[in-house]
């Protein structure tokens, strides 16, 4: 399998590249500027369907830039509803009605800069087995935080990884396929899973996951957010069997 490498640079940097699988190295990025500021507001508008992802670290909502980026968007909602074919990067065995995100994680994670994923290895290795050419607009660039954009190892070699960025990152402009846009309460979710201990090439030690992708059609509203289960009770806050007055609405101590 090819070794694809990610190279952080500063913003002043002409060759800037975020790598679709892991670096063999463990040394983390020291480059990155401390705060990189917009150069302005987006020029262009989300347009057409939405994506949800929910997390193990909560919701991220984006919508795509369809009209900017037809390949990456079909490709992202094919593989997510499973309409698309992919080869299990694991097995090599064909996959058919499979989704493809679902119970991936995201494997590296950088604060001030992004959150990656889209690997069902968790290896920053994996991929669909194929690949798809650029897209560019040069009116849409890394000038917002929340931008969705397709992890690549080089020109024209998008599959399956995606990255989020947390805020502007200008140097990225017209080197990735940028795809959609995320709203600012998920950004605020980028910003937590950003900084989660990591250990080598950036991996969160205890994983990330995304638990589900779903693609709403536009005009359509979002589902509702997964439930999640109350935390089971300690023993040792458990009222002792058959005592009186040691409920929640006692007044006891």
């Amino acid at each position: 399998m090819r070794v694809r490498n990610f190279l952080l640079a500063t913003a002043a940097a002409a060759a800037f590249s975020i790598a679709a699988q892991a670096q063999q190295s463990t040394a983390k990025p020291t480059d990155l500027p401390d705060s990189p500021q917009p150069n302005g507001p987006a020029a262009v508008q989300p347009n057409g369907p939405t994506v949800v992802m929910d997390t193990s670290m909560g919701r991220i909502t984006c919508q795509f830039f369809q009209k900017q980026a037809p390949l990456a968007v079909a490709n992202f909602i094919g593989l997510a509803n499973g309409t698309k074919d992919w080869v299990d990067p694991a097995s090599k065995q064909k996959m058919h009605g499979k989704p493809y995100y679902d119970h991936t994680t995201f494997h590296r994670v950088i604060p001030e800069f992004m959150i990656q994923g889209g690997d069902p290895t968790g290896t920053g290795m994996g991929d669909p087995g194929y690949s798809f050419n650029d897209e560019f607009d040069p009116n849409l660039n890394f000038d917002v935080a929340g931008r969705l954009a397709m992890a690549n190892s080089g020109p024209n070699t998008n599959g399956s990884q995606f990255f989020i960025t947390e805020q502007a990152y200008p140097s990225l402009s017209q080197h990735y396929t940028l795809f959609g846009q995320c709203d600012e309460p998920s950004v605020n979710v980028v910003k937590t899973i950003a900084r989660v201990q990591t250990g080598a090439n950036d991996k969160p030690i205890v994983p990330v996951y995304l638990n589900k992708v779903t693609i709403v059609p536009a005009g359509q509203p979002l589902p509702e957010p997964p439930v999640t289960a109350p935390a089971p009770v300690p023993d040792s806050l458990k009222p002792p069997t058959g005592s009186a007055g040691s409920g929640p609405n006692s007044s006891q101590p």
